[in-house]
């Protein structure tokens, strides 16, 4: 009998760890000392997090752990391919209706896509903003905003970011975060 409750006892925490994501090692990635920034478990940051792994994704992406910080386990990438073709859409569910700030984040360098347009859809209409994933991204070297805008709670707004207008250079998608700034 403790022969089996520790065999179960052992096989539910190879369960547990088995779904923990393991950070890339140093001779995966191109920038290694940015590997501290990567956040493998969203649920560790403010807010509501949608991951890459949750959005609705159009066109075939690639994942990747190639350049960090991300957050998950990876990010994906366009591979500089069919531009204007794919689309990446985040639909977080907020707990309450406000004003949000929207962050979007990327790792970057220099083959990072400029003027990566990001489509935002709130409560009063939408807007988009391009952003320019060559820079890094300013706040905690992941996140970079996009604004503040108005959602309902609930599940009715979203982010979109496109790939069209980013010829030559890649699309990176990771994630996406709400905060709020005003109920």
């Amino acid at each position: 009998m403790k022969l089996s409750r520790a065999l179960c006892f052992l096989a539910f925490a190879m369960s547990i760890m088995a779904d923990e994501p393991k950070l890339p090692r140093p001779d995966q990635v191109d920038k290694p000392e940015n590997i501290k920034f990567i956040v493998p478990d969203k649920t560790k940051l403010a807010g509501t997090v949608v991951d890459d792994t949750e959005a609705k994704l159009v066109g075939e992406w690639k994942h990747s752990v190639h350049t960090p910080p991300f957050v998950g386990k990876s990010y994906i990438h366009d591979m500089k391919e069919k531009k204007g073709k794919k689309s990446a859409t985040f639909t977080p569910n907020l707990p309450r209706t406000g004003l949000y700030e929207v962050r979007i984040s990327h790792n970057s360098n220099i083959r990072r896509a400029n003027g990566v347009p990001i489509t935002v859809t709130h409560s009063k209409g939408e807007k988009v903003v391009k952003i320019n994933e060559g820079e890094p991204a300013p706040i905690a070297k992941l996140f970079r905003s996009v604004g503040i805008f108005h959602f309902k709670k609930g599940r009715e707004g979203s982010v979109t970011i496109g790939t069209e207008g980013t010829d030559g250079k890649y699309v990176i998608v990771d994630s996406a975060q709400f905060l709020i700034v005003m109920p």
